[in-house]
């Protein structure tokens, strides 16, 4: 028997038990769930990850919808729990579902919600945040400051990379790649290229207006160029970031060969998945190379990082925070929710799950929709 799990319970006499594996940010999508008759059990167990055993407990003999979180391992054994207990959906507090294995929730009936939409912005400023925070070494001059070690200005301490009229080379001008260039064009005056197996018109049009304007004002143009293959934007680039999805044609995109292709004191940043970079490659090419630099928000084996990366003072590491704006959290909390309680009611999926502001208008009823539901079609 599974052991007795401690939660924390929203509106007991409500008709829909729904059950979140984590305490979420906000307070909306509790109202949210408990205005719409669910009784909401809260997790609250003093562990990071939660087990399927644990998970397990928590659906119990009667649940009609589960928000989980993108650390648990959703496959046929919960799903056939969920579909046993009377549930029908589950949706993950992120825009990812790598953690979910979809067709054996096809199988047993149960809808996979994600949280898409919210993230763009604040996951492009993290990347442009790491961006800066390497190329200026701004976490080694902090670590020195603290240890006490200035005592005085030197012409060579910490030397860094200007990033004006450099080279910014984005891998995956999606959504967030699209957004992190912009901000690195606009805001450094940085040149682009790109690499996509989709061209960017509307990124490249954006680039061309800013660098009209630029030289209007008398000030240096930028430009652009979408490259022909991934490893034109790793030579060319002074800055690259990494906006791929992870799939079997990207695990390990970042391999030792195409390290070798880089500067020497490129920057790197990867805010993306972290499979996507051969971490324990990554770090012999740091130890080689000392004034290239790397930002991570993401790890390989995740959340451990590969032997030696934590001694790599030209690493700048933070984890998985790329999300972690109150705006952002607080809004894919309240999607996870509404992609459950709008399953549970029987509504319609949203039709563009990228277009969710209806949803997150504090001030308004959100709209009898799953704002975005992965496995509708196969449903």
């Amino acid at each position: 028997m599974a052991k007795p799990i401690s939660i924390e319970v929203w509106n007991p006499s409500g008709k829909y038990r729904v059950v979140s594996t984590k305490s979420m940010p906000g307070t909306r999508w509790i109202r949210l769930l408990t205005d719409n008759d669910c009784r909401l059990e809260i997790c609250t167990e003093k562990k990071t990850i939660l087990s399927v055993d644990d998970i397990l407990a928590l659906i119990g003999d009667h649940c009609h919808g589960v928000i989980g979180q993108l650390t648990e391992d959703w496959g046929e054994v919960l799903f056939s729990a969920l579909k046993r207990a009377g549930g029908t959906a589950f949706s993950n507090m992120a825009v990812g579902y790598n953690n979910v294995d979809v067709d054996a929730a096809n199988r047993n009936g149960i809808a996979i919600g994600n949280t898409p939409g919210v993230l763009t912005e604040t996951t492009a400023e993290l990347a442009a945040s790491l961006s800066v925070a390497a190329a200026r070494r701004i976490v080694e001059a902090d670590q020195f400051m603290r240890a006490g070690l200035y005592d005085g200005w030197l012409p060579h301490l910490f030397v860094g990379n200007l990033l004006k009229g450099q080279t910014v080379g984005v891998i995956g001008a999606g959504r967030i790649g699209s957004a992190y260039a912009r901000m690195m064009i606009e805001g450094f005056k940085m040149n682009l290229i790109y690499y996509d197996l989709y061209q960017s018109t509307r990124l490249e049009k954006f680039v061309t207006a800013y660098g009209q304007f630029l030289k209007a004002n008398g000030e240096q143009g930028v430009t652009w160029k979408r490259a022909g293959s991934m490893e034109e934007v790793l030579r060319e680039a002074d800055v690259i970031s990494l906006h791929p999805v992870l799939d079997k044609t990207t695990y390990h995109l970042i391999n030792p060969e195409r390290l070798a292709m880089m500067k020497k004191e490129a920057v790197l940043v990867n805010a993306s998945r972290g499979p996507v970079i051969d971490e324990a490659a990554l770090v012999e090419h740091l130890k080689a190379n000392p004034m290239f630099r790397v930002g991570l928000d993401v790890f390989e084996d995740e959340p451990y990082m590969k032997p030696g990366l934590a001694e790599m003072k030209n690493a700048v590491v933070v984890p998985h925070i790329a999300s972690a704006s109150k705006w952002t959290r607080e809004g894919m909390a309240t999607l996870a929710a509404l992609n459950v309680l709008g399953k549970i009611k029987g509504y319609p999926v949203w039709g563009n799950p990228n277009a969710v502001e209806p949803f997150l208008d504090e001030n308004a009823t959100p709209p009898p929709a799953c704002p975005s539901i992965v496995n509708a079609k196969q449903l």
